[in-house]
């Protein structure tokens, strides 16, 4: 039951619940006043029956109630299972326009069909009210508001975008659905306007592949050309939001006048103003009437060829279907253009419907997109319609009291009603579910058509070639969206594809999109005005002009581009220090220049704001640090050979001694005797190879084989001990306390760096160096100054700054070097604004000045100025480590592990067999005596081994002969 005032709207079972509350008392009468109480489904002539009381008793309130709500009830049961045989519904476009033409017969059609099928409706036929309206607002929002006083349940149309928004008010109001098959202003999905259902593919999606269409061609800025009314500014709004994502822009866009009376001298203003743009890359979101007109001065300016590309919305495409063949001069104005077109997919339907079609026209008109759209909702309605009148639906006005009261004005606005049941129609609308001639027609949460596509059409000599497919499920494909439905969605860049296009001009090369602009205007270039290293950049004094290595670089890369460059460039700093990079590089953002070419650094913090060019000159922060007389001490001896070296070199002399050792033992009588005097000889001999001092003769094979091998290893490492030692005690090295960043940072000295470097920035932030620390140079001289002063005398323990610098800093400064390793890496290159396309052009440049040679070739003009001695700039240093000599410890190893394995062999082929008898007293015993025995027989002189085998072997003779 619901409470309208002192109104109440019930149906049976509330109804008797209120009159239970009454009978109980729990509601007095003199607390609602006079009370209408009905049913929720009464209609006008009820409501004027309705029981009204103001004094009379409960008891008969309660019997007037009772009576009325059975005879309401029992009349709203028949209301609910009886169907009007008639249901009137609008339909609202422009009978003289393209999609009017083709609409009017599509909706004729639909009708027949839905009349004469008895599957729907079960007997109810539509009739449709045609009203011929134009795309004026003001007409069209006064051929509205006479329409919707004819009572009609649903409005096919508006047409025009332009009037949608106060018919779409008025149908709110008034609960009448809009089902508009031609209004594509994305805004009209608005929850503003909840009566307004589009039956076509909203602009929204439209606008989302042109933009992934200049997405995968790769330009960066467009140039909107639209017509200047909502439909037209909300369509270039979606698509700038839609270019936004893909970190695309609008660069300039221009409305033209919406009616067809605009000049084409207007148009040419417009065009030329377009012409002296950067961007060759224009989007026209017009009608028929105006963008023919912009084509047709487009060709007079010399603005179809080569290097343009205009991307039409599908205006073109409904022109090109509706009226091909076009004419020929009509066809020549519009070669290479590319147009969108909603994508309907094939089917056996839809073929017989174009055959019938062509025999009901004769083929003029063509149909169309917006046709088909036309014919599917009539059926929508129709579909819909049946599911409401299943549900219990009635077809009921009622007057509206803010506008009766507006009774006897002279604009009759009391003949508007309120459809009572409007709400549940547009229900039934939003739930469609079938297929029709254009696909599924199936709305989302946002009301909106599901599956959007559009074709991709290349204009192209007579007529028209489609290159691929856009669909919002997997994006630009040769696949037809169908097909790609059965598969998952996929939007990688790889999978982005269309076929080739002929470009204007007639050609298949993309076009790349800009130019530089030929408005006039020079290209305001920013330099830093630098007081030290001018070998870089520097400004001739006296003039404007810029010199240096940089400059060079530049002019250079500027003179391989395809197209003219006009430049100017503008000192940045007062000449009296060098002036702060980031700073300079922020000026980019803010508009003051639009690029910026010096020795400007590529770091991260500067690569958020602008775009960089290719690096001309690989950079990094060093250190630079002075070098002090490095002297040998008590223990210099030791410093040729690392720690591993002097343990590895050790442990080989043990070793080889003992394999020796072995080796000689049985056969050398050197290499015999008590053990504390064999292992002296071991020791001794071991070392005493060193000096090739040895005594002791070895006889074995095996052992001067190991001996050989070992000498020729000493051989090599005396050599380098020597000579590395000779190098300490009689050359003059030079060293640093500082070995790197590490060592630099951990301690509490003073750091010195380039005066508008990046590196104070790094240092402090990056690796957390108090600013107290930091010290700014201006200068070489200043570096060579600090440096040398040193911690203790006001100046710094190291300079931090990037190579380049550095490098020509110690081209004349010989008494400083680097130390330790480069810790950032970077380089230099030229700044430019966001997504600028001449970045991408002077990389290319940059690119090809390095494979021919020509940027080495300015490098070596300015920068290569030594006048120290060609060494190192690094300190190394000269111990000899493990790895120099791995090698040779391996070949030793390796020839001592064999001669042991042959020796072995050899004794145990010497070993007698088990007697006979060894069984009985079990295995573990007769290895043993085995193992005994092979140690017995390795400490064995070797003549008196072979004496006792050979009399052993004439005692068993002897004894075979006494058992015989």
């Amino acid at each position: 039951m619901e409470t309208r005032g002192n109104r109440f709207d019930v149906d049976g079972t509330e109804g008797v619940v209120f009159v239970n509350m009454l009978k109980e008392g729990r509601y007095r009468q003199e607390s609602f006043g006079p009370i209408f109480i009905m049913p929720k489904s009464a209609d006008s002539a009820l409501i004027s029956s309705c029981i009204c009381f103001t004094e009379m008793n409960v008891a008969g309130f309660i019997f007037l109630l009772s009576l009325h709500l059975g005879v309401f009830q029992i009349g709203y049961g028949r209301n609910a299972s009886t169907r009007p045989a008639v249901v009137n519904i609008g339909a609202m476009f422009n009978f003289d326009s393209i999609i009017g033409r083709v609409a009017k017969i599509a909706i004729d059609e639909a009708l027949k069909d839905v009349n004469s099928n008895s599957s729907i409706l079960k007997g109810t036929k539509l009739s449709v009210t045609l009203q011929d309206t134009n795309c004026n607002g003001f007409l069209g929002m006064v051929e509205a508001l006479r329409y919707m006083a004819t009572d009609v349940v649903a409005i096919i149309g508006p047409q025009c975008s332009v009037v949608a928004p106060i018919i779409s008010h008025v149908a709110s109001e008034l609960r009448v659905p809009l089902l508009s098959f031609a209004a594509t202003d994305p805004t009209l999905s608005s929850l503003q306007y909840p009566f307004f259902v589009r039956t076509a593919q909203s602009d929204l999606y439209q606008m989302t592949a042109v933009a992934d269409i200049i997405d995968h061609y790769g330009w960066k800025e467009v140039i909107a050309i639209f017509i200047d009314d909502d439909w037209g500014r909300n369509g270039v709004s979606a698509l700038n939001d839609k270019l936004a994502e893909r970190r695309c822009k609008i660069s300039y866009k221009v409305g033209i006048q919406p009616d067809s009376s605009v000049t084409q001298g207007a148009i040419m203003d417009v065009l030329v103003k377009v012409a002296l743009m950067q961007s060759r890359i224009v989007v026209l979101h017009l009608n028929r009437r105006v963008g023919f007109k912009v084509f047709s001065v487009a060709n007079h300016l010399g603005m179809m060829g080569n290097g343009y590309v205009w991307i039409a919305t599908d205006w073109l495409s409904l022109v090109l279907d509706s009226e091909s063949p076009l004419p020929s001069e009509t066809m020549d104005k519009i070669q290479g253009v590319l147009t969108l077109r909603q994508h309907t997919p094939d089917s056996d339907r839809k073929r017989a419907f174009f055959a019938r079609w062509n025999r009901i026209t004769g083929g003029s008109p063509q149909l169309n997109a917006y046709g088909l759209y036309a014919y599917d909702t009539v059926w929508l309605l129709a579909h819909s319609l049946d599911a409401f009148f299943n549900q219990g639906g009635v077809i009921s006005f009622s007057n509206d009291s803010r506008i009766s009261s507006m009774a006897g004005s002279a604009l009759h606005l009391e003949a508007m009603s309120i459809f009572d049941d409007g709400v549940l129609l547009l229900k039934n609308i939003l739930l469609s579910d079938f297929v029709g001639l254009t696909g599924p027609l199936k709305f989302n949460s946002d009301r909106s058509l599901i599956l959007p596509a559009y074709d991709i059409i290349n204009v192209l000599g007579t007529g028209i070639r489609q290159i691929g497919y856009w669909s919002n499920y997997s994006g630009l494909s040769t696949v037809s969206p169908e097909t790609l439905y059965t598969r998952p969605p996929n939007r990688s860049s790889a999978n982005q594809k269309l076929y080739s296009v002929i470009w204007p001009g007639e050609t298949l090369s993309k076009p790349r999109g800009w130019v530089f602009p030929n408005n006039g205007k020079l290209l305001r270039i920013g330099v830093p005005n630098r007081v030290s290293y001018k070998e870089f950049v520097s400004q001739v004094r006296g003039t404007d002009m810029f010199k240096g290595f940089c400059i060079d670089v530049f002019t250079a890369a500027v003179n391989l581009l395809p197209y003219a460059v006009p430049y100017k460039f503008i000192s940045f700093g007062d000449g009296r220090k060098n002036p702060s990079y980031t700073e300079l590089v922020n000026k980019i953002t803010t508009g003051e220049f639009d690029a910026v070419v010096g020795d400007i650094a590529i770091v991260t913090n500067r690569t958020r704001i602008v775009d960089f060019t290719q690096p001309y000159v690989s950079s990094g922060l060093v250190i630079v640090a002075r070098l002090e007389k490095e002297r040998s001490g008590a223990w210099a001896f030791l410093q040729p050979f690392s720690r591993r070296m002097w343990i590895v070199t050790g442990s080989f002399f043990l070793i080889v001694g003992i394999v020796v050792w072995i080796l000689e033992h049985r056969i050398n009588d050197e290499f015999r005797g008590p053990p504390k005097q064999q292992v002296i000889t071991i020791l001794w001999f071991s070392f005493s190879t060193m000096f090739f001092a040895h005594r002791e003769n070895t006889m074995s094979t095996l052992g001067r084989l190991v001996l050989l091998v070992w000498l020729f290893v000493v051989l090599i490492i005396n050599s380098s001990y020597t000579a590395s030692l000779t190098s300490i005690l009689t050359v003059e090295h030079l060293s640093s306390p500082i070995k790197g960043i590490q060592s630099l940072a951990a301690t509490n000295e003073p750091i010195g760096y380039q005066e508008g470097s990046f590196a104070e920035r790094y240092l402090s932030e990056e690796l957390n160096i108090s600013k107290s620390r930091l010290v700014s140079l201006g200068s070489p001289e200043a570096y060579a100054l600090a440096l040398k002063r040193g911690p203790g005398n006001g100046g710094v323990a190291a300079v931090v700054d990037e190579r380049p610098y550095v490098e020509l800093f110690l081209s004349s400064q010989c008494s400083f070097k680097i130390v330790g390793q480069e810790f950032t890496k970077s380089g230099w290159g030229f700044a430019f604004p966001r997504d600028s396309p001449l970045a991408i052009d002077m990389s290319t440049a940059i690119l090809a000045l390095a494979e021919n040679g020509d940027l080495q070739r300015i490098h070596d003009k300015w920068l290569m100025q030594s006048t120290c001695s060609l060494e190192s700039t690094e300190i190394e240093t000269n111990q000899l480590n493990l790895s120099s000599f791995w090698g040779l410890f391996l070949i030793c190893g390796v020839a001592c592990i064999i001669a042991l394995f042959i020796y072995f062999l050899q004794i145990l082929q010497q070993l007698p067999p088990a007697p006979e008898s060894a069984s009985i007293t079990g295995q573990d015993s007769s290895h043993s005596r085995r193992l005994r025995r092979f140690l017995s027989l390795m400490d064995e002189k070797e003549e008196q081994s072979r004496s006792g085998q050979k009399r052993r072997k004439v005692d068993n003779e002897r004894d075979g002969e006494f058992g015989s």
